[in-house]
């Protein structure tokens, strides 16, 4: 007996390890691949969309966009073309969530300075405040990553717009006064394609967790 085991040891081994290798292929064949879902303004809470757009059920993109960074460089869609970002809105003046808010921006920016395929866009909603050299003054103070992370102003309108119609991110469009503020929490994830692909609370850490993980799941999706 001892010499029949001998003798087919080897052919023994080999097909163990074909079976581990089968069970292996068979389970990744059928073990589904996580996927983000692509985020349509009738799919979010229509207190954060515009009118106009709450019952677009597919095609959803982020608008072009046209404002100026904290080193006075005009920063447009262009910037972001074929880009994983995520985007937030911001002032700096602002005492409550902001602060939060921004740390948690610098949480990421740490973890993806070395990536080449992800960035950073916060809006300030308060333009009449947050000039080039304020929005500067602020990026040096907290140790932005200019080459990762821009921090824009501009025209107020144009940018309530793009929290309301592109990125479904506010609660009140405003009333065009100078000192109407908009305040949003949300951090939101655009994949290459210009499409919402997550929200996320910028001032939950687990939430930050959360967003980093699908950030991994997102360029696993282009990596396939």
């Amino acid at each position: 007996m001892l010499q029949f085991f001998a003798k087919y040891k080897t052919l023994a081994i080999v097909l163990a390890v074909l079976s581990v290798i089968i069970i292996i292929v068979i389970y990744s064949i059928l073990k589904p691949t996580p996927k983000l879902p692509v985020y349509q303004p009738d799919m979010v809470n229509a207190e954060l969309v515009d009118t106009t757009v709450q019952y677009v059920r597919k095609y959803h993109k982020i608008a072009d966009f046209n404002l100026v960074n904290q080193n006075g460089e005009t920063i447009t869609q262009d910037f972001y073309k074929d880009k994983i970002y995520v985007a937030d809105f911001f002032f700096t003046t602002c005492l409550t969530i902001c602060p939060i808010m921004t740390d948690n921006m610098l949480h990421i920016q740490e973890k993806i300075k070395n990536d080449p395929e992800v960035f950073l866009l916060s809006h300030t909603v308060f333009p009449v405040a947050d000039s080039v050299p304020v929005l500067k003054k602020y990026a040096t103070e907290k140790g932005v990553i200019d080459a990762k992370w821009n921090l824009v102003t501009g025209d107020k309108k144009h940018i309530y717009d793009l929290a309301r119609k592109s990125y479904l991110a506010s609660k009140t469009d405003g009333d065009g006064g100078p000192y109407d503020i908009i305040h949003t929490e949300n951090f939101v994830l655009v994949d290459k394609s210009r499409r919402i692909r997550g929200f996320y609370d910028g001032t939950d850490s687990q939430a930050i967790e959360k967003l980093m993980d699908d950030i991994k799941i997102l360029k696993a999706e282009y990596n396939q």
